[in-house]
C-alpha cells in the first residue's frame, strides 16, 4: 500500500498550481468581477454559468449544484482520481517530487490505477513515435505523405506505428516497470496464449489525448492486406479511456474554440489534421462513435454558450453521412449555440479537399451556410412526394414533431414558417399552429415527445437569487431555507463573505459574534466552523491556509460546500472597505439586539406587575441596558461594537 503523501508537499503542491489555470484546461472562464472568474459547470448541465472559481483563495463553487472546494478536489471530482492520484498528477505539472511519510519515496509499483495507466500511455506513444522513422514503417510514412502529412505534422499530432511483431510495445514497456495486470488494464495488451502480446500491430497510430492533454487511448489505422482487423481499431474502454466522453484533437484546439466560440466537428484523425494544417484550428472530431451528449457537454463548456457561438458539422454526403447528421440533430437542442452542416463538393471530406484543392477550400468548406435543422428537415421531408397535397401532409406529420421539439418560442416559430416554405404549403398559419399543437401535446404527456420543457426548479444559476443559496434536499444543513430578498438573510451572508474573504475589515469584532446572531441555521453553522478554526483573526495575512482551516472544521459536507460557496461570491457593495464591513457587523448586531428585546419585553408581559420584585427589576434593567445599547448602535454604528 502507498505511504502517506507528505502534509507540506500537499501544500506545496496546492500553492504551486493556480486554480484558474487548471480549471481553464477544462472549460472557458470569463470575469465575473471582484476578482472571480465565471464558466459553465463541468458537474451539470446547465445553461448560463453558475460556476465560479476564486484565484487568489484557490476555491471554486458552483451556486447551481452546490459541488466546491480547491484545486486538488476539482480535478479529484472531475476525472474522478483518488486524493493521491490528484497530488501526484498535479505535482508531476509543477515539477514537485513528493516525500512519502510510510516507507520513504513512492516506489513504481505503489502509485494509483489511474496514474499508472496514464504514465503506460505516455509512454506507449513516445514508442510508436520513434518506431515511425524505421524501415519497417515506411508503408505508414507512405499513408501519410499520400495525405499531404510531412514528418513535421506528423510529429504536432503525435503519430507513431505499431511494429508487426507479438510483444514489441509489451517488451518495452515490462522494461520501463509496468506490470502485466497494467499492461491488461491499460488496453495496450491483451491475453495470448503465452501471456500479454501487443493489441496494436502493423498499424498507424494516433494517440488521443483528454482535455487535460494526458494520453488516454490510441486509434490504429490499418495499413496492410493481411491485416484481418477493422479499418480503425480504437483502445477498448478503460478506467482512462471512455470513447463516448473524448474528443480527438480537443486538447489542440480548446483554447482556439474557446477565443473564437466556435468548433468544428469532422469524423475522422485525418480530418482533424487537414483541418488544423489548413488554418482551421477549431476542429475536432469523434473516436469510433457517434457524437452525442457527452461530446456536447465538453464543446459547451468551451463555447460558453454565447449568443455568437456556433459548432459546424462536416458530415460526408453519402447515406453514412446524412444519418450521422440527424443522429447529432436529436442532440441539437442541447446546445446554446447555432448549429450548422458543411458538406464538400463530391462528397469529399476535408482531407480529401485539401489534398484536391488546396488550403482555402478547406477554410470554405466550414463557413457556416446550412442550419443543421434545415438539413434535417429537408432529408426528412425529401421522401415525400411534395407535388401531391397528400405527400405534403404526410412530410408535415414527420416534420412537425421534429420542430416543436425546438424550446425557444420564437425560434420555434421562425423555424415553422420555414418549414411551411420547404413543404411548399401557402397558409404558412397552418403549419406553425400545427406545430405549436403538437408541442403542446408534449408537454401534457409530461414531457414525453418533443419539446419536453424542463424540469422546473430542477435548475438554479443565479447565485443572487432568491433560491442561490438553498442547498437541495438532503445536502444542507436543517432549518429554515435561505432567501437573499429576506434582509437579514443578505446581511449576515454579506459578514459570513467578508469573515471568510476580508477577514481584516471585520476582525476582532467578527469574532466576538456568536452563533445565535444568526438567524439562519446554514449560517450559525458556517459562523462556528470560523470559531473553531480560530476565528477571522487567523485569516489576517494567511487567507490560503484559514480557509483551509475553515473548510476542515465544517462538520459537514453540506457546511463546507457553503463555506466555499460564501468564500468565492462577489459582494453586494460597489466598495468594500471598514465603512462597509461596519455596516454589515452593524446590522447583524442591531438585529440581534432586536430580537433580544422582543423577547425580553414578552418575559416582562407575561410576569406582569404581581411576578417576584427583584425578578421583575432584573428582567427591567436587561429591556433598559438593551434599549441603551441599540440606541448606540443605531447613532454610532460600528463604533458601538
Amino acid at each position: 500500500m502507498a505511504g502517506r503523501i507528505n502534509d507540506d508537499d500537499v501544500k506545496a503542491v496546492r500553492d504551486a498550481v493556480p486554480i484558474d489555470a487548471v480549471v481553464s484546461e477544462y472549460l472557458q472562464l470569463r470575469s465575473a468581477g471582484g476578482g472571480n472568474l465565471k464558466g459553465l459547470c463541468p458537474f451539470h448541465d446547465e445553461k448560463s454559468p453558475s460556476f465560479q472559481v476564486s484565484p487568489s483563495k484557490g476555491l471554486f463553487h458552483c451556486f447551481g449544484c452546490q459541488e466546491g472546494g480547491d484545486t486538488i478536489a476539482f480535478v479529484m471530482k472531475l476525472d474522478h482520481l483518488s486524493f493521491s492520484e490528484t497530488v501526484e498528477r498535479l505535482a508531476a505539472q509543477a515539477g514537485i517530487t513528493l516525500r512519502y511519510e510510510e516507507g520513504g519515496y513512492n516506489p513504481a509499483g505503489q502509485r494509483g490505477e489511474r496514474t499508472r495507466l496514464v504514465e503506460a500511455h505516455k509512454a506507449a506513444a513516445l514508442f510508436y513515435a520513434e518506431q515511425l522513422s524505421g524501415a519497417e514503417a515506411e508503408i505508414g510514412r507512405t499513408f501519410l505523405a499520400e495525405r499531404g502529412f510531412d514528418q513535421a505534422a506528423a510529429e504536432h499530432f503525435g503519430v507513431g506505428y505499431s511494429p508487426v511483431g507479438w510483444d514489441h510495445l509489451t517488451s518495452y514497456l515490462r522494461g520501463k516497470g509496468f506490470s502485466d495486470k497494467e499492461l491488461l488494464l491499460s488496453g495496450l495488451s491483451q491475453d495470448g496464449r503465452r501471456g500479454p502480446i501487443d493489441r496494436f500491430r502493423g498499424r498507424l497510430m494516433w494517440p488521443i489525448r483528454d482535455i487535460s492533454g494526458e494520453v488516454v487511448g490510441f486509434g490504429a489505422r490499418k495499413l496492410r492486406d493481411d491485416d484481418n482487423g477493422p479499418k480503425y481499431l480504437n483502445t477498448p474502454e478503460t478506467a482512462i479511456y471512455k470513447k463516448s466522453q473524448v474528443l480527438y484533437g480537443v486538447d489542440l484546439a480548446k483554447k482556439d474554440i474557446a477565443k473564437a466560440s466556435r468548433a468544428v466537428v469532422v469524423e475522422g484523425y485525418t480530418d482533424v489534421m487537414a483541418c488544423h494544417l489548413a488554418g482551421v484550428t477549431t476542429a475536432i472530431a469523434t473516436c469510433g462513435t457517434a457524437f452525442g451528449a457527452d461530446h456536447i457537454k465538453i464543446l459547451r463548456r468551451l463555447l460558453m454558450d454565447n449568443g455568437s457561438a456556433r459548432v459546424i458539422f462536416t458530415f460526408d454526403g453519402d447515406a453514412a453521412g446524412q444519418k450521422a447528421a440527424l443522429r447529432a440533430f436529436e442532440d441539437d437542442q442541447k446546445f446554446a449555440a447555432e448549429t450548422y452542416i458543411a458538406i464538400a463538393p463530391d462528397n469529399m471530406d476535408p482531407c480529401d479537399l485539401r489534398l484536391a484543392k488546396g488550403d482555402e477550400a478547406v477554410q470554405d468548406l466550414v463557413e457556416p451556410r446550412t442550419p443543421l435543422f434545415e438539413f434535417a428537415i429537408r432529408q426528412i421531408v425529401s421522401r415525400y412526394a411534395l407535388e401531391t397535397p397528400a405527400g405534403r401532409a404526410a412530410a408535415l406529420d414527420e416534420a412537425a414533431p421534429i420542430v416543436a421539439r425546438i424550446k425557444n418560442g420564437a425560434s420555434q416559430h421562425e423555424v415553422a414558417v420555414q418549414l411551411a416554405g420547404i413543404l411548399g404549403i401557402l397558409d404558412t398559419q397552418f403549419v406553425v399552429k400545427r406545430v405549436a399543437q403538437v408541442a403542446r401535446w408534449a408537454r401534457d404527456r409530461g414531457g414525453r415527445g418533443p419539446a419536453a420543457p424542463p424540469e422546473r426548479g430542477a435548475r438554479r444559476n443565479d447565485p443572487q437569487g432568491p433560491q442561490g443559496a438553498q442547498a437541495p434536499a438532503g445536502r444542507g444543513p436543517s432549518g429554515p431555507a435561505l432567501n437573499l430578498r429576506s434582509p437579514a438573510h443578505r446581511t449576515e451572508r454579506e459578514l459570513l463573505k467578508l469573515a471568510l474573504q476580508r477577514p481584516e475589515l471585520v476582525s476582532p469584532a467578527f469574532d466576538a459574534y456568536g452563533g445565535d446572531e444568526f438567524t439562519a441555521q446554514p449560517y450559525a453553522a458556517v459562523r462556528r466552523a470560523i470559531e473553531d478554526a480560530g476565528g477571522a483573526e487567523q485569516g489576517v495575512g494567511a487567507a490560503f491556509e484559514y480557509l483551509a482551516r475553515v473548510r476542515d472544521a465544517a462538520p459537514n459536507d453540506a457546511v463546507r460546500a457553503m463555506v466555499t460557496e460564501l468564500a468565492v461570491e462577489v459582494f453586494h457593495g460597489k466598495t468594500i472597505d471598514e465603512t462597509y464591513a461596519g455596516e454589515q457587523l452593524v446590522q447583524v448586531r442591531l438585529r440581534a439586539v432586536d430580537l433580544r428585546i422582543r423577547d425580553v419585553t414578552g418575559t416582562l408581559t407575561r410576569l406582569g406587575t404581581h411576578s417576584d420584585p427583584e425578578h421583575y427589576a432584573a428582567v427591567q434593567n436587561e429591556l433598559w441596558v438593551l434599549q441603551q445599547y441599540g440606541q448606540s448602535l443605531r447613532n454610532q454604528g460600528a463604533a458601538a461594537l
